[in-house]
């Protein structure tokens, strides 16, 4: 099938794609790299009047030192997070997760922003930004604001952007001294994540200080696994106290059951998965 016919847009500043929006109504919407909006549209699972296009915007793409923390543009695609110095020194673990997705067409294509804003539960950037505790900055009519990772992310393909708004930037903070593993199970290549884990971990002493784990497809949103997080921080360096403090992977999650494996299946894998992920990233 094909869309329906639609007005195209494609502003060159934040400011004019704000116009738009707030122009065009109820029955708009914003276009990223188009990997997830197209082929709805292509069904008619989504049927707009006005597209509005950020890839001429340069203001939204790139990354930028900002003194404590990283500031990267919404329209970055995954194949440069995946490759960028500033990201493989800081914050790692974002650049292994935008390694997996899916293929290199769709890596060229998509972008970090619109991969947040989609919000699949399945995808994998929404777990490593919130693992990294990013906060994420939008533009909307009345303003700026900035909106934490944990409070982005509010339901099954919902987010905290409002009607009118653009995330802008996503705002993360230096890791220095951490090790970080993103660990990713499918039946097939280039499928969505059956469960993932993004985990990092801070070494000291030959014990672990901290850690920081996000899970991928265990709920309607990514989730911290904080009862992990808990159990490993002071944990030896050792693979069998590892393993016991993240067999409580699954506790507090809600996964779905589905063609690619029941509820159930979905909770043994988040425990294995955490165990892989946590060793690889203190690096035993």
């Amino acid at each position: 099938m094909i869309p329906s016919p639609f007005d195209y847009a494609a502003p060159t500043t934040v400011a004019q794609a704000l116009d738009l929006l707030a122009d065009a109504g109820d029955d708009v919407k914003v276009l990223a790299g188009g990997q997830s909006l197209i082929p709805v549209m292509k069904l008619r699972m989504a049927d707009p009047t006005m597209v509005v296009d950020l890839g001429r915007i340069s203001e939204l793409t790139g990354v930028t030192d900002d003194g404590d923390s990283l500031l990267i543009g919404a329209m970055t695609p995954h194949h440069v997070i995946a490759k960028d110095l500033l990201i493989a020194t800081y914050a790692p673990l974002l650049a292994q997760a935008a390694a997996t997705v899916a293929d290199p067409q769709v890596r060229h294509r998509g972008t970090l922003g619109g991969a947040l804003v989609h919000a699949d539960p399945a995808g994998d950037m929404p777990a490593p930004v919130l693992a990294l505790d990013a906060t994420l900055v939008v533009a909307g009519p009345h303003g700026e604001r900035s909106i934490a990772a944990a409070d982005f992310f509010q339901g099954y393909f919902t987010t905290a952007v409002q009607e009118g708004e653009i995330l802008t930037h996503i705002r993360i903070p230096k890791y220095v001294g951490w090790g970080s593993h993103y660990e990713k199970f499918t039946r097939v290549a280039q499928q969505w994540s059956i469960v993932a884990v993004a985990a990092m971990v801070r070494v000291e002493g030959g014990a672990i200080a901290a850690a920081r784990i996000g899970l991928t497809n265990m709920a309607s949103t990514p989730l911290r696994a904080r009862g992990v997080e808990a159990a490993l921080a002071g944990c030896a360096l050792e693979a069998d106290a590892i393993a016991t403090a993240c067999a409580q992977a699954a506790d507090g999650t809600e996964p779905a059951s589905d063609l690619n494996g029941d509820a159930a299946y979905r909770r043994h894998l988040s425990q294995v998965l955490t165990k892989r992920a946590v060793l690889s990233a203190a690096g035993l």
